[in-house]
């Protein structure tokens, strides 16, 4: 008997949290999760993020809010005095969203970066595309050919942002 094929997401974290924070407000990462779940019907929520040591918590958080992180190693450098960590996943996201291929019906990718433009046509060829959720108005233009995909997470600040407590 074959198995019921399901919605999955593929999150750039640090596309999204940064993209959210420029709006002015920080994204509920657990209320995201929930929203997916509810809308999109995503029963794998595939969540790349840079791996910093001390940060323990927020992948516990991450993980238990239902996200599987898939984890890449930093570069820390430091320009006039700056500290900058860069972990870029945009090969991990594209990786993984084609090793699942097979095991999702449709995929939701959160990300305004235009380097994913690649993934979001194949899929969109392979009619395994459900929606491209993107952090604030300023996405790639490399994307716009696919606007009838397109949210922008702002829309949904009231709903998703994380409430002081």
């Amino acid at each position: 008997m074959k198995r019921k094929q399901e919605n999955y997401a593929f999150i750039d974290s640090q596309n999204l949290n940064l993209g959210v924070r420029s709006q002015g407000w920080v994204l509920d990462f657990a209320r995201f999760r929930v929203y997916l779940k509810e809308k999109y019907q995503v029963e794998k929520a595939f969540l790349f993020i840079g791996f910093i040591d001390g940060n323990q918590l927020l992948y516990t958080y991450l993980q238990e809010a239902g996200y599987i992180c898939i984890f890449k190693p930093t570069v820390i450098t430091t320009k006039n005095k700056k500290v900058k960590v860069k972990g870029n996943v945009d090969a991990e996201l594209v990786l993984h969203t084609m090793i699942e291929f097979r095991h999702y019906k449709k995929a939701v990718i959160a990300s305004g970066d235009g380097d994913f433009r690649c993934l979001v046509e194949y899929l969109d060829q392979k009619d395994k595309l459900l929606k491209i959720i993107v952090p604030n108005k300023k996405y790639s233009s490399l994307l716009r050919e696919y606007s009838h995909y397109i949210v922008n997470i702002d829309l949904l600040k009231e709903k998703l942002h994380r409430r002081k407590k």
